[in-house]
């Protein structure tokens, strides 16, 4: 039974803690039930007598503690079920915001199917976003992004998942307007990008197309190469290291590339940068050179040098041997080349200043009586830069239809001006190395294919491990099954910029005789009438001397064949 207590007089006055929490003087005793009271004594076992000797305050907080501990057990219960009741409110509420977070993912993933937007939506969505007077809204790409995903989703299982009354052609239409928006891309190039990199099939994983799109956002790692001509790559790297640069080896393909993922000073202001012991280069520019495989004492051409990477990489593997000579057309962007090799050492090359589509016509008494022709060629064609995007975003607006076929038309110029540099009759070479920082077809494996066309070349192995093969079939184009054996790289899958590179081997000098004839036909037919075919002329020069016994003085119209073919034969002699 609780304990009953009531205040008695004392002798002496002891301050001591009431149950409301105040100071009071006096004593408590408690009385039970049988009428018997003993004095209440504190927590460590002393009585009231010895808390005189405390201070007021101290007497108070020990009084405290006993008050606590003497509770009884349905007070402390009733304090745990308060707590338990508190709990049990705060778990009852992030249950609901769980359950709604829960409900919402749901509704936005299982009970609402993608649909498509009307085409009011898309109206209002272009005023809104473009023509504010004051201020254009950006668009939201919140919502932008979730409707790229849902329109993923239903082209992947279009049969099963498609809107009824939909075709095909307006999601892919609305797709592209979205991944325009949302990356900012033109829409030429996206669909251009689109052709390259087509969408999955159902159940398979998801496009390489996002995946392209996301890597382009993103730098890529930068990577050094070793000069072998004044140092080690062990060396090289354990000198960086001590000056605060975090770095590893490139990959097994390579022997002398290193990445830098860190560095507490400018990995272009080194000492050892200024000395020569290596080159800033991105991973993608070893690959051609590594293709190319310069042996000693060889004579190299390399086209488009600038900014000399790729030249001094040459130059290093040749052992400062043999000769390359090392052309661009850019005056100005051969400072560079000239400052980087007599940095990093190279002795053996030559620089000059020509048309790279003209190199064979200025220049052949050089070439040929001379040089005797090149061993290697390495042709790394001017590009619409599809493949650096990273490096350079306004890729993404600034290139259309008629640059991609500016771009395509003097490469090709190019890759004839190269293969006629090359002499087939050589002993350790007769090899071209084209290649290009694009991944448009219209500049690699369209390229390709007409030079194996216009001349006595084929294509071999790049000696490249990794790589996806280049296209054999592009829409409605069929190339030649040999370019399989091409390479294409890509900053999604590699880790690299976008990069291509074919690898010729040339097994004659002589120029097919179907290139001479479009340099003459398309004139002749202008001139000719209509009724005049090709075999009529050979039957002419058989029937001249009958034709000129019998009809004497010849018609006019005949006077006019004669001579238009007079002037035709000299043309095919």
């Amino acid at each position: 039974a609780p304990a009953k207590a009531k205040k008695i007089p004392s002798k002496g006055k002891n301050v001591e803690l009431s149950s409301d929490g105040e100071v009071e003087e006096g004593s408590w005793e408690m009385e039970d039930e049988d009428g018997s009271s003993e004095e209440m004594v504190d927590d460590y076992g002393a009585s009231s007598s010895e808390e005189e000797e405390l201070l007021p305050i101290e007497k108070a907080a020990l009084k405290q503690k006993s008050d606590r501990e003497g509770f009884s057990e349905d007070d402390s219960e009733e304090e745990e079920e308060e707590a338990e009741a508190v709990e049990e409110a705060s778990r009852q509420k992030m249950g609901q915001k769980e359950d709604e977070s829960s409900d919402l993912q749901l509704n936005l993933d299982i009970d609402e199917q993608f649909k498509l937007p009307s085409n009011e939506q898309i109206e209002r969505e272009d005023i809104l976003f473009t023509c504010d007077i004051y201020k254009p809204y950006p668009p939201d790409l919140h919502i932008i992004h979730q409707r790229i995903k849902g329109n993923m989703e239903v082209l992947q299982d279009f049969v099963v998942k498609r809107e009824e009354g939909r075709t095909r052609q307006e999601y892919l239409a609305l797709l592209r307007r979205d991944m325009a928006a949302y990356y900012s891309y033109s829409d030429f190039l996206l669909m251009k990008l689109m052709d390259v990199f087509p969408l999955p099939e159902a159940g398979s994983c998801p496009t390489p197309l996002i995946n392209f799109l996301e890597a382009n956002e993103v730098p890529r790692p930068v990577t050094i190469r070793t000069n072998t001509l004044k140092t080690r790559r062990r060396d090289l790297a354990q000198a960086l290291i001590n000056r605060g640069v975090n770095l590893d080896p490139l990959g097994k393909w390579s022997k002398t590339g290193l990445v830098v993922y860190d560095s507490s000073v400018p990995i272009g202001a080194t000492p050892e940068y200024l000395a020569g012991h290596y080159m800033l280069q991105g991973a993608s520019s070893l690959l051609p050179v590594m293709a190319l495989a310069p042996q000693e004492n060889e004579r190299i051409l390399d086209m488009c040098c600038a900014p000399g990477g790729k030249t001094s990489y040459i130059a290093q593997l040749m052992k400062n041997t043999g000769m390359i000579l090392a052309n661009d057309s850019n005056a100005e962007r051969l400072r560079s080349v000239v400052g980087n090799l007599h940095r990093l050492g190279v002795t053996n090359a030559v620089v000059s200043n020509c048309d790279g589509r003209q190199f064979p016509k200025v220049c052949p008494c050089l070439l040929w009586h001379v040089l005797g022709g090149f061993d290697r060629v390495l042709l790394d064609a001017p590009c619409s830069g599809t493949g650096v995007i990273s490096k350079d975003p306004a890729v993404k607006t600034n290139k259309d239809e008629k640059d991609i076929l500016r771009c395509a038309h003097l490469q090709k110029e190019l890759i004839l001006s190269a293969i006629d540099s090359v002499n087939a009759a050589s002993e350790t070479g007769g090899y071209i190395v084209y290649c290009t920082c694009s991944i448009m077809v219209e500049e690699n494996e369209w390229v390709v294919d007409y030079a194996l066309k216009k001349r006595n070349v084929r294509l071999v192995a790049t000696g490249l491990d990794f790589g996806k093969e280049g296209f054999t079939r592009f829409k409605d184009r069929r190339f030649h099954p040999s370019l399989k054996s091409t390479r294409r790289f890509y900053p999604h899958t590699h880790n690299m910029d976008g990069f291509f590179i074919a690898k010729f081997k040339k097994f004659s000098n002589a120029i097919p005789q179907a290139q001479k004839e479009p340099t003459v036909e398309p004139a002749a037919p202008s001139a000719v009438p209509d009724t005049i075919t090709e075999p009529q002329p050979k039957k002419k020069k058989l029937e001249g001397s009958k034709v000129d016994k019998e009809q004497k003085p010849p018609q006019p119209a005949l006077k006019k064949r004669h001579s238009l073919q007079a002037q035709r034969r000299p043309l095919k002699a």
